[in-house]
């Protein structure tokens, strides 16, 4: 039981020495949601273990100068870990495997495009959260399709399995969507799903705020995972500063004058205007003071 707890949350990114600390206070038979509260209360924070960077830095040089991907050109040019600059990614496995199969399958392959997707831009931290029963064998009434895919994933520390036990043959599920609020909450990543968690945002108005602003909600197009543009509409930030830990400041957009050369207000107009590219935007009057002034030197000369 205890290696059993002490990898789940290993797999979570927590530190060995505060899971087991928590454990002795807490004892062997406390349940996984005690042990993550315990840890959350004690201020420790997943971190990104050195066996999942150290791969996924070999696979972005790897690429060569042909990847467009703004990490993996970063990471070329500082040589610095990505996850100084790009925010951790919980992924809501059920939400993503259900909308990709159409709300009828549970497909893995859908899973397995979130993660790609997310990979190809330089994030490192990424974990992806799937109740446990969903490694059985699978039902009529509840398909799953590309099931190793599962595995493959958990093997690469990136999927995490919730707990889920049977008591007098009756199925005891943890509540998989606290887990991927907390995670992301305490990493202060972004979480990847197309539901809005609404019971939980009444829980706790710190993560009511951090549902409605690190929300990425996602679309699949013929098996192309696509997040939008504009993750918090048409006047947020964009995707790339979504996901980003520095984000850049979009460049000054010059809005052209309606009234273009026939303007008469100079210098202390707002507007941009192209016919005047290198010159100081003068008013009307003062060019003309400027006109007169070389027409008296002239007639003095």
């Amino acid at each position: 039981v205890h290696k059993s707890k002490l990898d789940f949350f290993c797999k979570l990114g927590y530190g060995k020495q505060d899971i087991c600390k928590v454990l002795e206070n807490l004892g062997q038979e406390a349940l996984e949601d005690d042990v993550l509260k315990e840890l959350i209360r004690m201020g420790s924070k997943p971190q990104v273990m050195e066996s999942q960077t150290q791969p996924s830095l070999l696979k972005l040089v790897a690429r060569g100068s042909c990847s467009t991907a703004p990490g993996s050109k970063w990471l070329r040019e500082d040589e610095s870990d990505s996850s100084d600059y790009l925010r951790p990614v919980v992924i809501d496995g059920s939400n993503v495997a259900m909308s990709h199969g159409n709300k009828e399958v549970f497909s893995c392959w859908g899973i397995q495009l979130a993660v790609d997707w997310f990979r190809e831009r330089g994030h490192t931290y990424i974990k992806v959260f799937v109740p446990l029963w969903r490694k059985e064998t699978p039902r009529q009434d509840s398909p799953i399709a590309d099931q190793h895919i599962l595995e493959e994933l958990e093997k690469q520390s990136i999927l995490v399995y919730t707990p889920s036990r049977k008591v007098k043959g009756k199925r005891v599920v943890c509540y998989d969507d606290r887990y991927i609020v907390k995670v992301a909450y305490e990493t202060d990543g972004v979480i990847v799903s197309n539901d809005h968690y609404r019971d939980l945002q009444s829980e706790n108005p710190e993560w009511k705020w951090f549902i409605e602003q690190r929300l990425l909600m996602y679309s699949f197009v013929s098996n192309r995972f696509m997040p939008p543009d504009d993750p918090l509409g048409r006047h947020g930030p964009t995707l790339s500063n979504f996901l980003s830990k520095k984000p850049v400041p979009p460049e000054p957009k010059w809005q052209p004058c309606p009234y273009g050369k026939k303007c008469t207000y100079g210098n202390k107009c707002k507007f941009y205007h192209p016919e005047r590219p290198q010159q100081a935007q003068l008013s009307v009057a003062d060019e003309l003071r400027g006109n007169t002034k070389v027409l008296l030197s002239l007639v003095k000369e």
